[in-house]
């Protein structure tokens, strides 16, 4: 499986591979489900190689860690997902 960072470079830096509608899914400890937002609404700051950056609905800018992202989707199909982890 190809690293998160990777691929989200790759559909930032390849225009004929980044070309469709993006959506990731990411946990937030406060939310039972997954929350989904577009790519375009997410801030991928260039000297961050951990986390992106986003506008909540309520306007409050977030910063996520690359690893509570489990789903990327293109065009409402999914391309990417993290694993579930093991039972400890």
């Amino acid at each position: 499986m190809i690293p998160i960072h990777e691929l989200l470079a790759r559909i930032r830096w390849d225009p004929g591979f980044g070309r469709g509608q993006w959506e990731i899914a990411y946990v937030d400890h406060a939310r039972p489900e997954l929350v989904r937002v577009p790519l375009a609404d997410v801030r991928m700051p260039p000297d961050e190689h951990f986390m992106f950056e986003l506008v909540d609905e309520e306007g409050v800018a977030r910063s996520i860690p690359f690893h509570r992202i489990r789903e990327v989707r293109r065009d409402g199909a999914l391309v990417w997902s993290r694993p579930p982890r093991a039972p400890a």
